[in-house]
């Protein structure tokens, strides 16, 4: 369905709708609903999601944690003018109430983020997707809004490793999606802030190099590092998804619930 430039999306079954640009902004689909399945159903607390966009990651949550109230963060105001349409849905109703939507850059100054809305040691839980390209890296979309959502500069997962520090309560957590091959950067941003970092990687299928990881730490932890057993999206054959990632996307399943490694995570 296209409502002017913008289209209405269904998730989970029908569980939620979102509202996204149509064309030329960044669209969210599978990464946003991992990361938010890395949240149990039964977390209890202030969520922040940082670089929220139209607010799928954000919405998606809120829908299966009945008891989190969740502030969807963007500088983008298209992307915050869907966020708001999309609260707005008939669909979202359940959730609606729970769901605040505050307009700032994640690499603006405190103070500012502040005045925005964002205040220091506002959440129990931030979970974010940065931009996942290096500039430089590969060919950016010529359309402005993809752009800014796909590239960073070099030191990027640091500005939002340090906002999501500043925003976080002590003890805290913290879960992102990131690429691969570039999660040792993530890492770096996390040491001497964040400890009891988990990595779990997601792998296309089976035997091929893994694409993301989701990555969960904790604000103020001098705990372990732990690598989990690979979460797996489809067979050997064909783009159908294992039925363990179809109960995510499908479902609303919590990813503790189909992939026993993460339990026990946040």
């Amino acid at each position: 369905m296209t409502v002017a430039s913008r289209t209405v999306d269904a998730f989970l079954g029908g569980a939620f709708e979102a509202v996204q640009p149509a064309g030329g902004g960044h669209r969210s689909g599978l990464e946003a609903i991992l990361l938010a399945a890395a949240v149990p159903s039964a977390f209890s607390g202030d969520v922040v999601d940082l670089g929220a966009g139209a607010g799928v990651a954000g919405f998606a949550i809120a829908c299966r944690c009945p008891a989190a109230r969740v502030t969807l963060v963007d500088r983008d105001p298209e992307a915050l003018a869907c966020a708001a349409e999309g609260l707005a849905r008939p669909a979202n109703a359940a959730f609606a109430g729970r769901v605040s939507i505050v307009s700032a850059d994640v690499a603006a100054p405190e103070a500012d983020r502040a005045a925005a809305g964002l205040g220091r040691e506002s959440a129990d839980l931030v979970v974010m997707n940065p931009p996942f390209r290096n500039a430089g890296a590969g060919t950016a979309s010529p359309e402005l809004a993809r752009r800014a959502a796909h590239v960073l500069d070099a030191d990027a997962p640091d500005v939002w490793v340090r906002t999501a520090t500043a925003t976080l309560r002590s003890g805290g957590r913290l879960v992102a999606i990131y690429r691969a091959d570039g999660f040792a950067e993530l890492l770096a941003a996390l040491a001497g802030r964040f400890g009891d970092r988990t990595v779990l990687p997601v792998h296309p299928r089976e035997g091929e190099p893994a694409l993301r990881v989701i990555v969960a730490a904790r604000k103020g932890s001098r705990g372990p590092d732990r690598l989990l057993q690979g979460f797996m999206l489809h067979g050997e054959e064909g783009g159908a998804y294992l039925p363990p990632a179809e109960q995510i996307l499908r479902a609303g399943a919590a990813l503790a619930d189909v992939h026993p490694a993460w339990r026990g995570t946040l």
